[in-house]
């Protein structure tokens, strides 16, 4: 799906919609953007089942094991409400798992199990699939601006 800067294409019978100030609102584009990014990415990860934000919590669980819920919660932005039922299915998925921390017996220490890392593994091979789509869309030298002034949030 290219970018565009105005409404999707109409048949030719009907009147073009304009987008009026929306045309210079950032907050607009970055949410199209958004969408586009995530349904292709939605889409070649439920071949294995996992989401997007399922995901994001193996990797970071990955890249830190130990991790207590309160840290990974404020790392990723996710509601701690939202993130227990989260992480409640991939441990019941055998994805992960809630042990007691050694230093702090009223924090759980998360870890991924040998199922998470394989899942995990293939995981990672689709979304650097899904990235080398992206920047195959939108060149990389706009791919490349796009995530180092991303990384200011």
């Amino acid at each position: 799906m290219p970018l565009r800067k105005s409404a999707p294409a109409r048949r030719a019978s009907e009147p073009a919609i304009e987008l009026g100030d929306l045309n210079e609102r950032l907050g607009y584009f970055v949410r199209r953007l958004q969408v586009w990014i995530f349904q292709d990415f939605i889409r070649l990860l439920s071949s294995i089942e996992i989401s997007p934000a399922q995901f994001s919590v193996l990797v970071v669980i990955a890249a830190n094991p130990g991790l207590s819920q309160a840290e990974l919660s404020a790392t990723l932005a996710i509601e701690r409400a939202r993130l227990v039922r989260l992480l409640h299915r991939l441990e019941q998925r055998g994805l992960t798992q809630r042990l007691p921390s050694a230093g702090d017996g009223r924090r759980h220490a998360l870890q991924l199990t040998r199922d998470g890392q394989s899942v995990l593994t293939r995981a990672k091979a689709l979304a650097a699939q899904h990235e080398a789509g992206l920047k195959q869309k939108l060149g990389a030298e706009r791919y490349k601006l796009l995530l180092d002034n991303m990384r200011i949030v």
